[in-house]
């Protein structure tokens, strides 16, 4: 549990040393830390949660993910901790602790993937592994104040990682600085160096900036004045996303209710957007674990046990809907952005919430916070977040989403795009 120096981020510590000693390996000299989901050879992956750490056996490989990096030189020193069965967005963890948020010491570190983004926040590791469902990297890295990278649906191997919902799961990475996320990204996605490459529109979500408490001229804007000073005013373009969305993707109608449309500022076809992409999500989630979950009948925490309960009373009622509705999204966004366009959103609707905040609280902004996370988790796109620094004492970030299989693209632009953001 906690020492006074590893701000609560670790399940436990050891050190798996690079395969090769060669000092001329990409990640050479880094070091990284994996979240408790990746098997790791002698190791329990534990889930978060101790009685899934109980019931299950220690992994006899470890997942190729983390061969892939100690391959290219990164040492691994431990595991971290996360939320229960990767089922919030949170970071809270009553079984092993919260890991602190090292940017607001008051305020949640976001999860599921809380102690990854707090060891590379608190600067105790280089980088770090996450995995990412319904938002589970880019929300960790915005209230730490760090990047993360969510790579496109399918491009890297989930092998030897607990599935949590299949048609969403991926494994993403964090980092503080956009260089090592880019040399960790080409190592993972098997991808060569690529010469960077001008994108073709950089498109401005204006819809979803309104669904953010941080004042419009803060986020936005300074990615605008970075993208015109690289390259010029005519890439730009602004979208109301959610009118475009509802106009090319028509399965969202079978969503579109009079909640969604008549909640305080929401963007209806965004927010039905999220309820197919939990629906499918609790389907699969309770394909994959209400076996284990009947038998064992776990100690879970608030939040998590009324999520799992909902989950297990899921039925594949509307589940062939959601996956049509995962189609159409894609081919809508594909031909929005084009091969080399590029979309601009807020990560989270604002800055980390307190500590124990009552979940009726928290209600608005998790729905917001679903409808911009579902735009790249039903899309199966790849989406960066990206800090700018502090506002009002907390940590705010902005988004960058490229089409599936432009990881490597987006990856470079993140580098050209922070340089010339103004801290």
């Amino acid at each position: 549990m906690e020492t006074a120096s590893d701000y609560g981020a670790f399940m436990e510590k050891f050190i798996l040393p690079p395969s090769s000693s060669s000092t001329d390996l990409p990640l050479n000299s880094l070091t990284f830390a994996v979240k408790d989901i990746f098997d790791v050879k002698g190791y329990v992956a534990g889930f978060g949660n101790p009685d899934w750490a109980k019931t299950h056996e220690v992994a006899t490989s470890t997942a190729p993910t983390v061969l892939a990096l100690l391959s290219a030189g990164a040492t691994c020193v431990g595991k971290t901790v996360m939320d229960e069965m990767a089922y919030s967005i949170n970071g809270e963890n009553i079984h092993y602790g919260t890991p602190r948020n090292p940017c607001a010491e008051d305020r949640v570190p976001g999860g599921s993937s809380s102690g990854s983004a707090v060891a590379v926040g608190a600067k105790l590791v280089d980088f770090s592994l996450g995995t990412d469902t319904g938002g589970s990297v880019r929300v960790p890295a915005s209230y730490c104040g760090i990047f993360g990278f969510r790579p496109s649906h399918g491009a890297i191997s989930k092998s030897g990682v607990v599935p949590m919902a299949q048609s969403f799961d991926t494994v993403g990475w964090f980092a503080r600085d956009p260089k090592i996320l880019s040399r960790v990204g080409h190592i993972l996605l098997q991808s060569p160096q690529v010469t960077p490459v001008k994108p073709t529109q950089v498109i401005i979500a204006e819809d979803c900036f309104q669904l953010s408490s941080v004042p419009y001229e803060v986020v936005p804007q300074t990615v605008i004045k970075a993208v015109q000073k690289l390259y010029g005013e005519d890439v730009l373009r602004r979208e109301i996303l959610g009118e475009y969305v509802k106009a090319k993707v028509p399965g969202l109608k079978h969503f579109m209710s009079e909640e969604n449309t008549n909640q305080v500022y929401n963007i209806p076809s965004l927010a039905a957007l999220s309820s197919a992409m939990r629906l499918l999500q609790r389907y699969e989630f309770k394909n994959n674990h209400s076996e284990w979950i009947n038998a064992v009948k776990p100690d879970l925490g608030p939040g998590i046990s009324e999520r799992v309960s909902d989950a297990l009373g899921t039925t594949e009622k509307d589940t062939d809907i959601c996956h049509s509705i995962k189609r159409e999204l894609r081919d809508a966004l594909t031909s929005l952005l084009g091969d080399l366009g590029v979309l601009v959103i807020p990560t989270v609707p604002g800055p980390p919430p307190k500590l124990q905040t009552n979940s009726s609280e928290l209600e608005i902004f998790r729905a917001r916070a679903f409808s911009l996370l579902s735009i790249v988790g039903v899309s199966g796109f790849c989406q960066v977040s990206i800090p700018l620094g502090m506002y009002n004492d907390l940590p705010i970030s902005v988004s960058l989403v490229a089409r599936n299989g432009a990881d490597g693209f987006l990856l470079h632009l993140v580098e050209s795009i922070y340089d010339n953001i103004e801290k």
